[in-house]
């Protein structure tokens, strides 16, 4: 078993879809725990690499090529984690619509977050990278989601999450939804500055503050 979760982990640091792929089925048909294969696996490569990618050691084409590998064992172990997570009535929690907004196309931490959230039994739609503000308002919208949360990797779009607050309150809207915020430069003093409803140092804590915040919906 520990072997199998080392092996998706270093899939995930080299950026092996292939190897991810194949060892995650395996680790599924093995009945290993599909949040320990997201916990201990998949974030802990993730974050290895985006340790090696601050530091300078991994460029943009590691970092696609683990996003990708990541990806995929993500599509594998989401049914597995939602099914583990349902509550006795087979609904999730509640819904959350997640994005990388726009200008900024890395999604690692978002997809790790969507997972884990996921995992957590909430319902949530990831609508993807560089997302047009108007367009996840709309998502919101469409979907009657309870929480709005944002992604954002480069610092030249963390901005957007502002402006995504301040439309939402232009079309009184704020009210409907909770917005919380995320990204390696997000602070908790920046998020508050913005009018957001918190952020998280990691997914871990992404899923606690989602947890806060939907107890008395």
């Amino acid at each position: 078993m520990s072997n199998l979760i080392e092996h998706i982990k270093q899939s995930i640091i080299e950026g092996d879809e292939q190897m991810a792929e194949e060892r995650v089925r395996q680790a599924l048909e093995a009945n290993i725990d599909p949040l320990q294969i997201l916990d201990e696996a998949l974030s802990a490569g993730a974050d290895i690499v985006g340790e090696r990618f601050e530091n300078g050691e991994y460029y943009l084409p590691e970092l696609m090529m683990t996003g990708r590998a990541l990806k995929t064992a993500m599509e594998l172990i989401r049914p597995a984690m939602l099914k583990k997570a349902t509550d006795e009535r087979g609904q999730a929690k509640a819904k959350i619509v997640i994005a990388t907004v726009q200008t900024d196309i890395h999604d690692i931490g978002k997809n790790v977050v969507a997972s884990m959230l996921t995992g957590a039994g909430f319902d949530v739609v990831d609508i993807g990278v560089d997302v047009p503000l108007h367009t996840i308002i709309s998502k919101a919208e469409e979907t009657k989601a309870d929480i709005i949360a944002l992604s954002a990797l480069l610092t030249t779009s963390m901005p957007y999450m502002q402006d995504l607050i301040d439309l939402l309150e232009a079309r009184s809207l704020r009210s409907r939804y909770k917005v919380i915020v995320g990204g390696a430069s997000v602070t908790p003093e920046w998020a508050a500055s913005i009018g957001s409803d918190g952020t998280g140092k990691d997914a871990v804590e992404a899923v606690r503050l989602v947890r806060r915040l939907t107890e008395t919906l």
